[in-house]
């Protein structure tokens, strides 16, 4: 409070108002409109004039804002307090100002320069709102000048066109007329304006006529009901008559376009016009079509393979396929887009177009999968790889289960191995281990056995001694030969009282194998299975070869392998038997075998156990195939799937070729004309076959194979590894066919469908029995031999004319008998004229069985009487007789 004393001794008290900065601000909403419709609600805000110390007086609000902002800092300056007078002037009325404190001046200090930061800082965005605003007024500024341009040119464009118009009206008015030239020109509908015009100098450019107005009111106000006016003033003044203008757009009002933006939604008068996005693209596109320059000629490497189509060829040149057609028809060669054409055609093609050209074989995808030639000097030895080979029964088996001290014999049935199967043992005397692949015996396991020879390093040849060299143990010495591997003689069943080793050495001569006993190099090992005689002779032996051949690999590369067996596992899958040869195949290697591919998922040695890799000269099962492969089948790993694809679907194609070919055969000679003519007529045994494991199955097949002639066959539908499902009874319902399983089993559903539809289903686990069956149910396909067997002859010696009877003849038995019911021939000058049955015999009056040699009898035949004196009469049997296979 301010103490002010009057000269009535009257104290006033006067109130002193704080000094604080209250910003006068006005706030407000304006819709701000964006392109494609959108809109968006912004708030405003404006800011008032600000003033130093309380409200000014109402006389200084009409002062600019700078000038206030200027005058208020130098008040601000003056003195905070003034010393009060010491006597007022008496009889005037004052106001004493109390000296301000110290706290009350550091306050209104600390309050101005508050005031000058924030003005400032105000000022600061007031110069920078000012630029955005020029800024965005420059750009509203552009579009609208571009938006005038366009309207301008579409005014211009549209003036040009109605000048065209009136030329060629009035051309048409001098050559045919005014009657016909009216209906040329449409009349203007009611609801079209009529172009109202003013007065103007001679070469002013027409008014614009504002699109917006009132439905039904002329451009100058008048109702358009009337008509359109029909007068215009020319240069001078004067009023002529005027043609309406010919419109050709609908009437209405327009269309809007262009893009929405602030300027455009304030202004709602004007016409909204075409955007420049919209007139940059037309003028693009019209520059497209106008531009007729030659593109430049891309210049290719061709890749062609054997056989191409035309599509894809055009897609390699980056050609057209049209000109790839018309090249052809040029050569005179006839063809659509998805023709096929061989690669001479597509180079001559390709080098006429100017493209160079790379040839390639399908049979590209398979180099460097095997055989790749291995420079590392990092090798070590390996473990030698030993087959065991000879005639069935004679103890392979038997001699590899003493060598693995296990018992593989009771597991076979019939105690015959009918499968190849790996192992590894180690030799008790150095540590090594030993590969030992085991090969059946029977005839029918010759596929097996050579595999087991390409696979191996030495080859061991069991021989009984009891028994002698046998057929198979002679197949078995051929395939040792033609594998070039070394050979070691193991005659086995020295216990038994009859055994005979030196036949066995022998019989071998015959065979070009000469042992050590008897001069030659071939090593021979007396050993006894069942006993364990000189095992470990035997293994000292394999030791030995093995050191002479110094087998050595590099670890270290890709695996390469031989699939050994493959079946398939109703609960893993397909699984293949591999020896690996070369590198170390390990757990998640992408590997390709035939015509399946796969990535290895697991991997189990012959104890059972899971690995994580096998290196050289290791037997193991490896589960992850697509599918089964082909026992003998070649494996490599390969980098990635893409070229694992590529192989197999190369090797598949090849496969399906084959098939087909064989299928179809080559009518190339006379020779396989008449093949093809037999076996045309031949019946067919249908048979679906499924079998534990690929080796069986292909044994099974070849021996089914042998067992065919010109007349009769087996004829496979359908053969696989693996157990009997469903659709196995469903194909052999529909061929009528029989099933056979070797060591596998039909599931439930299979086993109900097949019983349901009467389809029969043999098991079997000896492949004797099998092959034995099968041969059993072919011969009763084969049609019967009818055999002739001559009963005797009998001479004419007259005819009688007997009635109700016909012709009987009087004849005399001359050799032999003759039968009632007989067949006979009737014989007139050594030429059989007749053949038939005899329908009556007679001796005297009674019919009679038969009539012996140098008996009379009277003879009449089956619907033939044509019988002379002197003809002979040849009396036989038919006898038919079953054949066999």
């Amino acid at each position: 409070m301010v103490d002010t004393k009057s000269p009535g001794d009257k104290t006033l008290s006067v109130p002193t108002k704080t000094l604080t900065l209250k910003p006068r601000v006005e706030t407000g909403t304006v819709r701000q409109s964006f392109s494609h419709g959108r809109t968006k609600q912004v708030v405003v805000e404006k800011r008032g004039k600000r003033r130093v110390g309380g409200d000014a007086p109402a006389t200084e609000t009409h002062a600019p804002e700078p000038a206030v902002a200027k005058a208020a800092v130098p008040a601000a300056k003056a003195p905070l307090s003034r010393p009060a007078p010491s006597a007022a002037p008496r009889g005037g009325s004052g106001v004493v100002l109390r000296t301000l404190t110290e706290d009350e001046r550091s306050a209104r200090a600390s309050a101005l320069a508050d005031a000058k930061v924030r003005e400032v800082e105000e000022r600061r965005q007031a110069e920078e709102e000012a630029k955005r605003r020029a800024s965005r007024e420059g750009i509203e500024q552009a579009e609208r000048e571009a938006a005038e341009a366009r309207r301008k040119a579409e005014e211009e464009r549209h003036r040009l066109e109605e000048e065209a118009k009136r030329k060629a009206e009035v051309e048409a008015k001098k050559r045919f007329g005014e009657a016909e030239a009216k209906p040329a020109a449409a009349p203007a509908p009611a609801a079209t304006r009529p172009a109202a015009t003013t007065a103007r100098p001679a070469g002013a450019r027409p008014a614009v006529v504002p699109p917006a107005r009132a439905p039904g009111v002329a451009a100058d106000g008048s109702d358009e009901d009337e008509g359109p006016r029909q007068v215009r003033r020319g240069p001078g003044g004067a009023m002529r008559p005027a043609t309406p203008p010919k419109t050709t757009h609908k009437p209405g009002p327009q269309k809007e376009r262009g893009r929405l933006t602030l300027v455009t939604a304030l202004n709602a008068d004007d016409v909204r016009e075409r955007s420049i996005a919209s007139f940059r693209r037309r003028t693009q596109r019209l520059k497209g079509h106008a531009s007729n320059e030659p593109k430049e000629k891309l210049i290719r490497e061709v890749t062609i393979p054997e056989a191409i189509t035309i599509q894809e060829l055009a897609n390699r040149m980056s050609e057209r396929a049209v000109d790839v057609i018309r090249l052809l028809m040029k050569q005179g060669a006839m063809h659509k887009i998805t023709d096929v054409i061989d690669a001479d055609t597509a180079q001559l093609i390709a080098e006429e177009m100017g493209h160079s050209v790379k040839r390639v074989a399908a049979s590209d995808v398979e180099e460097g999968l095997f055989d790749v030639v291995d420079d590392s000097t990092d090798t070590e030895p390996r473990s030698p790889v030993v087959t065991v080979m000879g005639h069935v029964d004679h103890g392979k088996t038997s001699l590899l289960d003493a060598l693995r001290h296990a018992n593989v014999v009771s597991g076979e049935a019939g105690g015959i191995t009918q499968h190849i199967g790996a192992y590894q043992v180690t030799s008790p005397e150095s540590g090594k281990k030993i590969t030992f692949i085991d090969t059946p015996g029977h005839a029918a396991f010759t596929a097996m056995r050579a595999r087991g020879a390409k696979v191996t390093d030495i080859v061991i040849l069991v021989v009984a001694a009891d028994d002698g060299v046998m057929p198979q143990t002679v197949e078995a010495i051929n395939h040792a030969k033609a594998a070039k591997v070394p050979m070691i003689v193991a005659i086995n069943k020295i216990d038994k009282p009859d055994a005979r080793p030196e036949r066995v050495r022998t019989e071998l001569l015959q065979h070009e194998v000469q042992v050590e006993s008897f001069g030659g190099e071939v090593v021979d090992v007396e050993v006894s299975a069942k006993n364990k005689t000189n095992l470990d002779k035997l293994l000292e032996m394999i030791a030995l070869q093995a050191e002479l051949l110094d087998l050595k690999t590099n670890s270290e590369r890709p695996a390469e392998g031989t699939v050994i067996e493959a079946k398939l596992d109703r609960g893993r899958g397909p699984v293949a038997t591999v020896l690996v040869q070369r590198g170390t195949l390990k757990v998640g290697d992408i590997i390709v075998a035939g015509a399946e591919m796969g990535r290895v998922r697991a991997l189990i040695s012959d104890q059972g156990e899971n690995i994580d890799e096998a290196g050289p000269s290791v037997p193991v099962e490896v589960l992850g195939f697509n599918g089964p492969p082909e026992a003998g089948d070649r494996l490599a790993v390969v980098e990635n799937e893409a070229r694992a694809r590529q192989v197999t679907s190369y090797r598949a194609h090849q496969k399906r070729e084959n098939a087909a070919a064989s299928i179809s055969g080559m009518r190339g000679s006379l020779e396989q004309m008449m093949s093809q003519l037999k076996t045309a007529g031949r019946k067919e045994f249908p048979l679906i076959v499924k079998a534990d494991v690929q080796g069986s199955l292909e044994a099974i097949l070849g021996s089914l194979e042998k067992l065919g002639t010109d007349e009769v066959a087996a004829r496979i539908l359908h053969a696989g590894v693996g157990g009997i499902s469903e659709s196995d009874v469903t194909l052999a319902e529909g061929f009528n066919a029989a099933i056979i399983g070797f060591s596998v089993r039909a599931n439930k559903e299979a086993a109900a469908a097949a019983k349901r539809n009467g389809i029969e289903i043999r098991y079997y686990n000896i492949i004797y029995d099998l092959v034995d069956d099968i041969k059993k149910a072919m011969s009763g396909l084969l049609a019967p031999t009818l055999r002739e067997t001559m009963l005797g002859n009998a001479q004419i010696l007259e005819v009688f004319n007997i009635s109700k009877v016909g012709k009987v003849a009087g004849c005399r038995v001359t050799d032999g008998t003759v039968e009632r019911g007989a067949n006979v021939r009737l014989i007139r000058d050594n030429v059989v004229v007749h053949e038939g049955k005899l329908s009556t015999l007679k001796r005297f009056k009674d019919e009679v069985k038969e009539v012996q040699s140098g008996q009379e009898c009277g003879m009449a035949f089956e619907n033939y009487g044509d019988m002379r004196v002197g003809d002979v009469i040849e009396c036989y049997r038919v006898e038919t007789i079953q054949r066999s296979l």
